[in-house]
């Protein structure tokens, strides 16, 4: 199989990072998620590529070309290259050392085979030549891809006792690319699900939010349910919810809505746990709102509500309650300008302070009351009323 040749490759930038790498004699190649990616026809992903190069001469020649070099990870080998049009993540070919599950200590390598050996996934150890395309497989990824089977290489318990999250990684790919769950990777990652709490709640996080980002999660996550995956991390994670998850995604699908991670994960969680999950994860201030907005059960998609509680909260919750046709009509709300300000009131006698943001509020609940009225003599009224 030969990878379609990736158009970036046609561009001066490109050219001249292929050039500067050496990729024509077979130094550096295309390597992980792009070559997967390209060979199904998706969308292109991060150029990631491999090199025979030590991570210092790297650096050099890209300087030389006249490209920018950043030293990103260079105890792991990776520079990022900035090249016209395009960045690009270089690592130098590695072999573990010692791995502890989290993390590994490597050395560099020139040896392709022995670089892929240390990755996770069949179809994650594809190396093409670039311009060329031709595919370099060690471990049949590409029968695996062909087959949509998500495989680890060699032993799985050997792969998850390198970095536990590989656990998870295994039901993201699958959930993404596969048609079944191999038997062997879903019986290592039952037997180690424990190892999960060794990893950092911002690693666990980022999985998940991946998971439950592809267009229907619900089968895989029914598995994971039913072989305990996520009873050490994440024991909030409700399996009588899923069919609640799975009708937020048809009512996605039918207003053809991009997943939300964030509204997924409400849909699967009780509403009293939704503030500890949010917590335990490290979630961002305002992913923490979202979910924890979401999880509300007053989905009264009147303008009064939209406006007290924000659109995208209303469309969340009526998503997750599967009413399609209301969070339409939520989505194409326009949330109008409060037509007046402190100055109005203080314009009225009252003293500048905290008094004038009372009166404020005041006004702002007369006006959405009264259904957001644009009339200028209504609204001078409901202020003289507000500052009194």
């Amino acid at each position: 199989m030969q990878l379609p040749v990736p158009a970036w490759t046609k561009t001066p930038g490109g050219q001249a990072l292929l050039g500067a790498l050496d990729a024509e004699a077979g130094t550096t190649r295309l390597v992980g998620g792009a070559v997967r990616d390209a060979l199904l026809g998706l969308p292109g992903a991060d150029i990631d590529l491999a090199t025979q190069l030590p991570p210092a001469d790297v650096i050099a020649r890209l300087e030389a070309a006249g490209l920018k070099a950043i030293p990103t990870g260079l105890a792991h080998g990776t520079v990022t290259a900035v090249a016209p049009g395009l960045v690009a993540e270089v690592t130098t070919l590695r072999r573990d050392i010692a791995t502890d599950g989290r993390h590994a200590q490597v050395a560099f390598t020139d040896d392709w085979q022995a670089d892929a050996s240390r990755r996770d996934f069949t179809i994650n150890a594809l190396y093409a030549a670039l311009p060329g395309g031709a595919i370099t497989d060690f471990f049949s990824g590409e029968a695996d891809l062909a087959a949509r089977l998500v495989r680890f290489i060699g032993d799985p318990l050997q792969r998850i006792a390198e970095d536990h999250l590989r656990i998870l990684r295994f039901f993201r790919f699958s959930a993404r690319f596969a048609h079944r769950l191999d038997a062997a990777g879903l019986s290592a990652c039952t037997e180690r699900a424990n190892d999960l709490m060794a990893l950092s709640r911002e690693r666990i996080a980022l999985e998940l939010r991946g998971l439950l980002a592809v267009r229907d999660p619900v089968p895989v996550l029914g598995v994971m349910f039913e072989h305990h995956i996520w009873a050490p991390v994440l024991p909030e994670l409700d399996p009588a919810r899923l069919p609640l998850l799975a009708r937020t995604i048809a009512a996605e699908a039918s207003l053809k809505l991009r997943p939300a991670w964030q509204r997924r994960l409400a849909a699967l969680l009780p509403g009293d746990a939704a503030a500890t999950v949010a917590a335990r994860l490290r979630l961002s201030n305002a992913d923490r709102a979202r979910i924890l907005a979401a999880t509300l059960t007053d989905i009264d998609p009147r303008a009064e509500m939209l406006w007290r509680d924000g659109a995208e909260a209303i469309v969340d919750r009526l998503l997750i309650a599967g009413d399609a046709p209301a969070a339409a009509a939520a989505l194409a709300w326009q949330r109008p300008r409060l037509p007046a300000s402190g100055r109005d009131i203080i314009a009225r006698g009252v003293a500048p302070g905290r008094e004038v943001a009372a009166r404020l509020g005041a006004f702002e609940r007369a006006w959405v009351a009264a259904g957001f009225p644009d009339d200028g003599r209504l609204i001078e009224t409901m202020l003289d009323t507000a500052a009194r």
